[in-house]
């Protein structure tokens, strides 16, 4: 019971907070840094279990993401299978990597998404505010090391162990 406890469960109900956490309502004045919480867990899984949860699940959740948000379909889920297929293909690097390092990674794959989905919305010719489409990416960025330090607690792992 404990494999499917780490192996499907946790990894299945984090992805399903992050989901909620990104359409959970906010106030105004912080609306605009809320961090990309799928796309930092899905990173983290890919990372850390990717024969698990990888492209089909990416693709689920970003479509889930277009219709939470109304967005153009398949703009997050275009996103979400680039950043995770480049996770999953270096996995073997960047897990040991330092942590702020791995934070430097998990910045420029946020980057990457926000990126996708800027350019998503320049054909779809719909305009954002700068704010709201980078201050996640450097959010995410900085919440990355309590990402990884309460994932690998909810896993029983020791910070660093693989």
């Amino acid at each position: 019971m404990e494999s499917s406890w780490s192996e499907t469960l946790l990894p299945l109900g984090t992805l399903i907070i992050a989901l909620l956490l990104s359409i959970l309502p906010l106030p105004e004045v912080i609306v605009s840094f809320r961090p990309d919480w799928v796309a930092i867990v899905l990173v983290y899984w890919s990372l850390f279990k990717p024969g698990h949860f990888g492209f089909l699940t990416a693709f689920w959740l970003g479509l889930a993401l277009d219709t939470l948000y109304g967005s153009l379909l398949g703009q997050h889920a275009l996103a979400l299978l680039t950043v995770t297929y480049i996770a999953r293909h270096f996995h073997l690097r960047i897990r040991v990597f330092p942590i702020w390092q791995m934070s430097v990674t998990v910045l420029a794959l946020l980057a990457l998404y926000e990126f996708l989905l800027f350019w998503a919305d320049g054909v779809a010719a719909r305009t954002v505010p700068a704010v709201d489409r980078w201050a996640p990416v450097a959010i995410g960025a900085l919440l990355w090391p309590l990402v990884f330090a309460s994932m690998g607690r909810l896993l029983g792992t020791k910070e660093g162990e693989i």
